[in-house]
Formats: C-alpha cells, sequence, structure tokens
C-alpha cells in the first residue's frame, strides 16, 4: 500500500515508519524535521508545515491508501501542563487536523487513523491514585485536565464527523504514556520514563534525583513496539469508535524511579520539588480494545525500561 505518516519525525512516527515499511508498503514522512536519533526508513520524506493548506494539499494525492495522522504540538507534562503553552497546542494541533480531514476526503483517501491521548478523560475520573476511570465510554461530559486534552477530543469529533458524513474509514487511537528509544529525553518534551531514566543515569550510586510533587501519582506506561503493533492493527480492523491503546499496568512516580535504578543497579534518593503533575491517576482500560480487535498489548514495561534506559545511557556518553 501507499501510505501517508503524518509526524514521521517523532518518536511514535520514526518506529511506525519502520514497521510499516518492514511490511513491503511504499511509505511517506512527513514533518517539520527529519527523526534526530535515527535516519527515517521512509520511501520518500516531505519536510513540511502541516499547518499549511498549501503543504497537506500537496502531500496527501489521490493513490494513497492510507493515512496516520499523529502529528501535533505535544510533549510532557513541562510542556502540557504549565500552561504557558497552550494557545500554539490548540491552535497548532487544530490546524493540522482541520488541514488533513478537509484535504482526505478531497482525494477520496479510504482510510485514515488519528492518534488522540488518555488526556481526554475528565479529571474529576483519575482524582484517585489506585482506581482511576479511564474507560473510553467516560469522555463524556468533557472535562479535561488541560486543553491538549481538549484539544484532542475536538479533533476526535472531527474525524468522526468526516466519517459519518463522507464515508471515509477512520480509527482513532487514545494512547497512553508510549516511552521507548529514540524519543525526546532532554528537550522539555520528554516523557516521564525518558525524564526519570535521564535522572538516574546522570545520578552518582547513593545521589539524589528530583521528582515533581510527592512521586505518589500514578500512570501505566506502554512500550513502543506494543503501541505500533496496535495502531497497525486497529488500521486494518473494523473498529468505528475511539479506543484506548495502552498498558493496563499502574505504577506510581516514586515506583518508576526504583524501578530504573535496580535497572540502573544503584542506590537513589529522592528529592521531592514542586513541578506540573497533571491527574493523581491514570491507566488504560483495555476490554474494549479486546473486544473490538481481539487483541491487547503486553505489558512490557521493566523490558521496555531496560531498553529505553541503555539507550539513554548511551546518547549520555
Amino acid at each position: 500500500m501507499k501510505i501517508i505518516v503524518c509526524g514521521a519525525g517523532g518518536f511514535i512516527g520514526t518506529h511506525l515508519v519502520a514497521s510499516l515499511r518492514a511490511d513491503n508498503n511504499y511509505v511517506i514522512g512527513v514533518d517539520l524535521k527529519k527523526p534526530e536519533y535515527s535516519k527515517t526508513k521512509a520511501n520518500k520524506f516531505i519536510i513540511g508545515d502541516l499547518r499549511d493548506p498549501k503543504v497537506v494539499k500537496k502531500v496527501v494525492t489521490d493513490d494513497i491508501d492510507q493515512i496516520y495522522q499523529l502529528a501535533a504540538d505535544m510533549g510532557g507534562a513541562g510542556y502540557v501542563f504549565t500552561g504557558g503553552n497552550d494557545a500554539n497546542i490548540l491552535h497548532n494541533s487544530a490546524l493540522i487536523n482541520l488541514n488533513i480531514a478537509h484535504e482526505a476526503i478531497a482525494k477520496k483517501v479510504p482510510r485514515l487513523l488519528y492518534s488522540s491521548s488518555a488526556c481526554v478523560y475528565p479529571e474529576h475520573n483519575q482524582l484517585s491514585e489506585t482506581e482511576p476511570l479511564c474507560r473510553e465510554d467516560t469522555a463524556y461530559p468533557a472535562d479535561p485536565d488541560s486543553d491538549y486534552g481538549f484539544e484532542k477530543l475536538f479533533s476526535e469529533r472531527l474525524y468522526m464527523a468526516f466519517a459519518r458524513n463522507y464515508g471515509i474509514e477512520t480509527k482513532i487511537a487514545r494512547l497512553h504514556n508510549i516511552f521507548g528509544p529514540l524519543g525526546s529525553w532532554n528537550n522539555g518534551k520528554e516523557k516521564a520514563p525518558a525524564a526519570v531514566c535521564r535522572k538516574v543515569a546522570l545520578a552518582l550510586d547513593g545521589g539524589e534525583v528530583e521528582v515533581w510533587g510527592s512521586g505518589t501519582q500514578t500512570r501505566s506506561f506502554l512500550y513502543i513496539s506494543q503501541c505500533v503493533i496496535g495502531l497497525q492493527r486497529l488500521m486494518s480492523s473494523n473498529c468505528q469508535i475511539p479506543v484506548n491503546l495502552g498498558s493496563e499496568r499502574l505504577i506510581s512516580i516514586n515506583g518508576l524511579f526504583e524501578l530504573v535504578a535496580s535497572i540502573a543497579g544503584k542506590k537513589i534518593m529522592l528529592k521531592h520539588v514542586p513541578g506540573p503533575l497533571g491527574v493523581r491517576g491514570r491507566v488504560s482500560h483495555n476490554d474494549l480494545i479486546r473486544k473490538e480487535l481481539g487483541w491487547a498489548p503486553l505489558e512490557l514495561l521493566d523490558e521496555g525500561l531496560a531498553e529505553t534506559y541503555a539507550w539513554i545511557q548511551r546518547q549520555i556518553s
């Protein structure tokens, strides 16, 4: 097939392109820049700003079989939850999705997958650190804890409306904290696993590392290999509704530090400092993806962190 990956220069996009190419597809990558930590495997890579409708019109041709829409203005808690980037997040990501939805219909692209986020879920359902509620049907009434989450909900509705009105097959994956090698680790947009790996790698044995907040806030983390498998399975499925794509293993941020320290063979002291936190608890609920796809991702936190830690160590060296 001939497939476009929007956001192909990013972390998930880099891995997805490689997987699609391994399956003998012709892959066109599009992004503001090429992957930072590896050479792209795309057959063709277009440097372009998807906020510009002229760029999208040029990229999306009438012989495209599938579009994976991963492109967004996003980052970790230090970027999304400070409030200082809300206008850019809303403006940039909404423009990208409006342009892609319009052009996909104009060129009669049969199938499109949109990467949404677990950030769409209501804040009041994620106040518990031990029993957060992130089942797909709880997204409404809408009450995300960030404008990033509100934009993701808007774009979900945008693509579902285009599916209803114009017949394009649209798939929506609500991603839960994807991690692994080849992602941001030191530029302010890194997610928690990369930040934790970096802090532990830089710490002396017996040294001190900073943790934002109490560290008792909980999350689940999905290794990149399982994310890529899930995206491709969802794209080829008959599923017409948003589904979670994440791990059901809940772990505290303190626990994440302890696990990485164990992988590193170090003892560390946790120093709790103020910082952006997000919700108190978040974990994937996978009953619906099991029902729709007959599949759910494997839980590979230990193995994935070992791979990620080793890769970040090499970047530091």
